[in-house]
């Protein structure tokens, strides 16, 4: 007997928390977007789980009303590994941000792509420490004045996406806050590829780095400033479509629409994908957003538990005593 998908609306995942966050803060339109993502996708609400660290964007938890973690700075990848193999059958989704992710969290997240562990995460990237108030974060462009940087900051940012790309993450996507249909688009093929998916939000900070994405998610300017990759369709961009992307063996040029190449995610070699997660500073080719990988592999929990159904099916259930009188034991006379 089969058991028909539940029916949701955006309102049955509001929980019953204030909202708080500052004022024109993009995460509104994220936690937006998201809650119409959860109630279109059929899954039990008690099957989603929503793990976080630390940092503004890590209070999605209590807004969401599904079941959820908000764990320690950095770990919340860790965290959400755990939920996974232990349950399999949960929909797990990491919310966190560019300092909770990227510095102290960096080496949860790479190994959580490297494993290829089912899960989704969702990259809150605006360039500056929110909720400690506006120090620079691994992703602020060199030069940028903040509290932690009086004179300029002097670190080299990472890229998030070619980070990603380098631990093996096989669904690699970016996204903006404020464009929420595609926000949603992007949102729901991160959940439907089997395996790790982080997704890249390019996200306005109004108090402490305002404007940081402006020079590409301005209404008036986002069609010159970004292309939007989508598979099977050509690599075009601009208010009248008439601009393309074509890949050289030393560069990617602008060209007429009709010469732009076609965009395949799929492709095995990841080359192509770095080239454009690269193209994130001003210059002339636009910023590119939507899917830029979405590749298959082996998913962890999956291969755990085949493993531990294999080993048992040979060997049997066994107990906890029969584990503690295997192998060399020491007698303490």
């Amino acid at each position: 007997m089969t058991t028909a998908a539940p029916q949701y609306k955006k309102k049955d995942f509001v929980s019953d928390q204030e909202v708080r966050w500052c004022p024109g803060c993009g995460d509104y339109a994220i936690l937006n977007g998201v809650q119409q993502v959860f109630a279109e996708l059929g899954v039990p609400k008690e099957n989603l789980v929503v793990v976080s660290g630390i940092g503004c964007s890590s209070r999605f938890p209590y807004y969401v009303d599904t079941f959820g973690f908000h764990t320690i700075h950095g770990r919340a990848p860790a965290v959400a590994t755990g939920v996974k193999l232990a349950n399999p059958e949960l929909d797990v989704w990491v919310v966190t941000g560019d300092g909770d992710a990227l510095s102290i969290g960096g080496n949860h997240l790479i190994h959580a792509a490297r494993r290829n562990v089912d899960m989704v995460v969702l990259l809150f990237n605006n360039r500056i420490y929110g909720l400690t108030k506006g120090q620079y974060s691994p992703t602020t462009p060199p030069g940028k004045v903040t509290p932690s940087s009086p004179f300029g900051s002097v670190d080299a940012p990472f890229h998030p996406l070619t980070l990603a790309l380098g631990a093996g993450a096989g669904f690699v996507a970016r996204t903006v806050d404020t464009q929420i249909k595609h926000l949603r688009e992007v949102v729901r093929a991160a959940h439907d590829h089997p395996g790790f998916a982080l997704v890249e939000i390019l996200q306005n900070c109004v108090i402490f780095n305002d404007g940081a994405f402006a020079d590409y998610t301005g209404k008036e300017i986002r069609d010159d400033r970004q292309v939007d990759l989508r598979p099977g369709q050509p690599l075009v961009f601009g208010k009248e479509h008439d601009k393309g992307l074509r890949f050289t063996p030393h560069s990617i040029e602008v060209v007429a629409a009709d010469e732009a190449d076609v965009w395949d995610p799929a492709d095995p070699n990841a080359t192509k994908a770095f080239r454009l997660a690269l193209c994130d500073e001003p210059h002339e080719l636009p910023l590119p957003i939507g899917v830029f990988r979405a590749v298959e592999r082996p998913c962890l929990a999956r291969e755990v538990h085949e493993q531990a159904r294999r080993v048992t099916e040979q060997l049997g259930a066994g107990t906890l005593q029969s584990l503690l009188d295997s192998g060399d034991r020491w007698e303490v006379a």
